[in-house]
C-alpha cells in the first residue's frame, strides 16, 4: 500500500470518527442520541455515562430537537423544478398565514372568555354589595 492510499484512508484528524458520529446522530434527532446513550449504558456503562455527560454539556438534552436546523435547510432547498418550488413556497406561506390567523382567533377567544368571566365576577360582586346595602325589614 502506498502512502497516498494510506493518507486517504486515515481520518484528517483523530476526532474524525467522533465528528462523523455526532453529525450522524444530529441528523436523526434527539431520539437517536437517547438511543445511543441507552445502548451505551446497556453494553458498556462508562460509554453511556460519557454520552449523557456530553449531551448535557452540549445542551443536546434540553433542546427541542437536534435536527430542526437541518430540517429547515431541507425545506429551503430547491427541488430543481421551478413550478413545484413556487407551489411549495406559496403553500408554506399560505399555511403560515392560516396558522397566524388561527392563533389570533384563539387569542381573541381567550380574551373574550376572560372578559366574560371578569364581567360575571363584577356583576356578582355588585349584586352582593347591593344585597348587603338593602335595609333589613323591621319585625
Amino acid at each position: 500500500m502506498n502512502t497516498a492510499t494510506q493518507s486517504q484512508m486515515a481520518p484528517t484528524h483523530p476526532l474524525g470518527f467522533f465528528a462523523r458520529a455526532e453529525s450522524w446522530l444530529d441528523e436523526r434527532g434527539k431520539g437517536a442520541w437517547i438511543a445511543a446513550m441507552v445502548m451505551g449504558f446497556i453494553f458498556v456503562w462508562p460509554i453511556g455515562l460519557a454520552l449523557l455527560a456530553y449531551m448535557i454539556w452540549s445542551k443536546r438534552m434540553f433542546n427541542k430537537s437536534c435536527s430542526h436546523k437541518s430540517h429547515r435547510r431541507h425545506m429551503r432547498q430547491s427541488s430543481g423544478n421551478n413550478a413545484f418550488d413556487a407551489y411549495k413556497h406559496e403553500t408554506l406561506r399560505r399555511l403560515e398565514e392560516e396558522q397566524d390567523n388561527f392563533e389570533a382567533f384563539l387569542k381573541r377567544l381567550r380574551d373574550a372568555k376572560d372578559k366574560a368571566e371578569f364581567d360575571q365576577f363584577m356583576n356578582e360582586r355588585a349584586n352582593a354589595t347591593s344585597d348587603d346595602a338593602l335595609p333589613e325589614p323591621a319585625n
